[in-house]
């Protein structure tokens, strides 16, 4: 019993670990969206877009805002923590066989 009451909790605290990387993705995706359109402001206020010099900020931060979203909503396997506790554990089974081999040799 006691190991399924582990597993439940482990399950909530990755749950809780993936809402809290969303809300981070939301809450940078709000000031992307609000400094971008501050700068656009500005950008149009100082030469009205004959040269639009906020695009390079928002193609910048848009792509970590990219990387973020990948993270937040598992889009690329290899940033889980699923898949990092997977590798560990399939690294260490690896190690013991390789130690038990040579104990016997």
């Amino acid at each position: 019993m006691r190991d399924n009451s582990e597993h439940k909790e482990n399950k909530y605290f990755r749950a809780k670990e993936r809402v809290v990387e969303i809300k981070k993705f939301y809450t940078s995706l709000m000031f992307y969206i609000v400094f971008i359109a501050f700068l656009a402001g500005l950008n149009y206020y100082t030469n009205e877009f004959r040269y639009a010099w906020f695009l390079w900020a928002a193609f910048g931060w848009g792509i970590g805002l990219c990387f973020q979203a990948a993270k937040a909503f598992r889009w690329a396997p290899f940033m889980d923590k699923e898949w990092e506790e997977k590798k560990i554990k399939e690294l260490m089974e690896k190690d013991d066989e390789t130690n038990n081999k040579d104990r016997w040799s």
